[in-house]
């Protein structure tokens, strides 16, 4: 175990980093621009006698048809806008939330398009009085841009069956992560389609203008967000492995340092897509920092789960390190009082540690409860005790197992006792405490309800899922 903090001295409180607030407008903002977008294309439907087209079966099939296919191509625009991590969108929702809604779109989207191919496909059917096989084929091979289409729809398939959870937890991350690549190219080989045949998409010169500005704007959001600005932060702030120290079974921290790094705007309790020079540098791992940003040098501790984060302990000191972010919102910013409780299991104790180091608080206001399976996987020992005698941390280990028979966040010592009486044991005012949460998903909701059960509210409960 490292037995030096990255940015703590003996004797020494650091200063705390300016945490940009968050501007709940952009939240707002954000999901109104989105219905009004499928209220609009709904509109333009309407507006293109897509009502009056349902007086005969045949017509009110195409015409369903049609509609399915226009919220279909509008979800998925903002599926990829979700995904395009635009800074204000992202800090006011936090990566997992936006990871939610981008998958909840997806699978919209999805639904409808094959309703789309469903419905047209009997409507044209049912006009030309033909068999619907044939009908498919003649679309197919006879429509401007269906062939292209066709292997956009494949490309979808291949995405939206990789991302249901039972596939996804048979793959690596990397592996999941290049496959979901696809759904650009299902996006890209739809555009010829919609708008050398979609009606909709031609009938007026509103409708021209507003689905060549979506597709603009997705595609624009995408080149900067997730290549122009990645690419200029990686170009100034030249990042490199300074150093790379085992911190216990199977984890390593990494220590980077680069240029300007003062200029870098993260804080504590955020986190990167790091690609690191040489194997494996197209894929992106992402890693929280774990210790806060002091301005000169940078750190993330990493377990080894897979290739990507195995691959840190070989790194050779000088490597360069292309990042994109940072990411997440859970930083201080969501504080709403002087008072925190945060609760960490396994690695996730990396950005806590870092938001323990970073935040103002005065001796005994910040409380940590630190879950682990052993001794062994216990992480950043003595850095915790460092903030604890100087800053007046109080921290409480929970080794051991779980409790087995029920949904509990505490080891198996502590089975027989409900588990919000042993957390208002330990911290009596917890009803006053900002409640900071990072672990695995089923842990974190445990740790959720003990707190709502001892009269947190649900607002001053704060977690972030990193799972994919």
């Amino acid at each position: 175990m490292s037995t030096v903090p990255l940015a703590i001295r003996p004797g020494e409180v650091p200063a705390t980093r300016r945490v940009r607030p968050l501007h709940r407008w952009w939240r707002d903002a954000a999901g109104l621009a989105a219905w009004a977008m499928l209220l609009f294309v709904a509109a333009l439907w309407v507006s293109d006698q897509g009502v009056q087209q349902l007086g005969s079966v045949a017509a009110a099939l195409t015409s369903t048809g049609r509609l399915t296919g226009l919220l279909a191509a509008a979800l998925l625009l903002l599926q990829v806008l979700l995904m395009a991590r635009i800074p204000w969108v992202e800090r006011s929702y936090g990566q997992d939330a936006l990871a939610r809604r981008h998958r909840l779109t997806g699978f919209t989207s999805f639904v409808l398009l094959c309703l789309h191919i469903v419905l047209i496909s009997l409507g044209y059917a049912a006009t030309d009085h033909t068999g619907l096989l044939a009908e498919v084929w003649d679309l197919v091979t006879t429509y401007p841009g269906m062939l292209l289409a066709t292997a956009g729809t494949a490309a979808l398939v291949l995405v939206v069956v990789t991302s249901v959870r039972a596939a996804r937890r048979r793959l690596r991350y990397e592996s999941w992560h290049l496959l979901h690549l696809y759904a650009y190219l299902g996006v890209g080989l739809a555009l010829p389609h919609q708008l050398w045949t979609g009606e909709d998409f031609t009938a007026s010169a509103t409708a021209t203008v507003f689905w060549w500005s979506a597709y603009a704007a997705a595609a624009g959001a995408l080149l900067v967000f997730r290549v122009a600005l990645p690419l200029a932060l990686s170009l100034r702030h030249r990042l490199v492995v300074d150093r790379v120290v085992p911190e216990g079974a199977g984890v390593v921290s990494v220590y980077l340092r680069g240029r300007r790094l003062d200029r870098l705007k993260v804080v504590a309790g955020q986190f990167f897509v790091w690609r690191f020079h040489g194997a494996g540098w197209t894929r992106g791992k992402p890693f929280s920092l774990s210790a806060a940003p002091d301005g000169h040098r940078l750190r993330i501790t990493a377990r080894d789960l897979g290739p990507g984060s195995a691959r840190l302990a070989a790194l050779p000191v000088g490597t360069r390190v292309w990042f994109e972010g940072p990411y997440g919102a859970l930083t201080g910013s969501v504080r709403t009082g002087r008072k925190i409780t945060m609760f960490a299991s396994g690695i996730g104790i990396t950005p806590l540690r870092a938001l323990l180091e970073e935040l103002p608080y005065e001796p005994g206001e910040a409380v940590v409860f630190y879950r682990f399976s052993s001794p062994a996987h216990a992480l950043f020992h003595h850095e915790l005790e460092h903030l604890a005698r100087t800053r007046g941390v109080r921290i409480h280990y929970l080794p051991g197992h779980r409790a087995r028979g029920r949904a509990s966040w505490l080891p198996a010592l502590y089975a027989s006792v409900p588990d919000h009486t042993i957390l208002r044991y330990f911290v009596p005012d917890i009803a006053e405490h900002d409640v900071i949460i990072c672990g695995p998903t089923a842990w974190a909701s445990a740790v959720s309800e003990s707190a709502q059960q001892c009269r947190v509210p649900r607002e001053r409960v704060h977690f972030e899922q990193f799972a994919w």
